[in-house]
């Protein structure tokens, strides 16, 4: 385990079950989230094609063993009584995460981000992966910015993230644009907030919530992601150190 901290910043790395244990106790106000999907299994490889790049459909080996039950005692440990639990999830794990959850907070309910330039069906065989899912669940007097009506559906559109902001090295299957995540950072938490993620990968999380004026801890085991996360995080707040491990 290793980390770095600011007053505004915390990067850990190691396994996050383990790290939590530091958290203090209700001491975080969005615990926001992409955990892994348990997708892998149904994972068929990369799609190989002599006209075009290769499309990847080899999710990592990290995305095969998640279980929200195992975090429920530390969620609900180190979060606020004001505050939100926002997680991305898969169709196949929505059913979980609603039975873990849903009978210990008093909302329940999700959240559609709809890519506008999913992968295409090569094969035209069935929908495109065009939705993910957000599993959002908070008790009565949480933080909350309702905006105008038309502003507050529990709908996002968007690209997937592409380039300038995704990252080359290290490539992550699953990163976020920072637009989305600011959109529901800035619904779901007051500037001076702490936002933490567990499942922090390349730090995407940890960009929105600073660029908004949160504070954000951030952690992850594997050292590539680690390592791109802090790099990508010291250009949005220059004064972290240097040595980030």
């Amino acid at each position: 385990m290793a980390g770095t901290s600011e007053t505004d910043l915390t990067l850990l790395k190691g396994n996050c079950l383990e790290l939590l244990q530091q958290v203090p106790d209700q001491s975080v106000d969005l615990l926001f989230t992409d955990p892994p999907y348990n997708l892998s299994p149904y994972s068929t490889g990369n799609m190989q094609f002599s006209w075009r790049s290769e499309i990847n459909n080899d999710l990592a080996e990290w995305d095969r063993h998640f279980d929200p039950a195992e975090f429920k005692a530390e969620f609900l440990r180190i979060l606020k009584p004001t505050g939100n639990l926002f997680a991305f999830c898969s169709y196949n794990m929505l059913g979980r995460w609603h039975e873990i959850f849903d009978p210990i907070f008093d909302t329940f309910q999700f959240f559609v981000w709809h890519k506008t330039n999913p992968v295409p069906k090569i094969r035209k065989q069935g929908f495109l992966n065009s939705c993910e899912l957000v599993v959002c669940m908070w008790n009565k007097q949480h933080t909350w910015n309702f905006g105008k009506q038309n502003e507050m559906h529990n709908f996002f559109q968007s690209p997937i993230c592409m380039s300038p902001e995704r990252l080359k090295e290290p490539k992550h299957p699953t990163q976020k644009p920072v637009g989305l995540l600011k959109h529901l950072i800035g619904i779901a938490s007051n500037p001076g907030d702490l936002v933490l993620d567990p499942f922090m990968g390349v730090g995407s999380t940890g960009v929105a919530a600073l660029e908004l004026g949160r504070r954000f801890t951030g952690m992850e085991l594997n050292d590539e992601y680690f390592e791109a996360a802090a790099r990508r995080l010291r250009q949005t707040q220059p004064e972290l150190p240097a040595a980030s491990v």
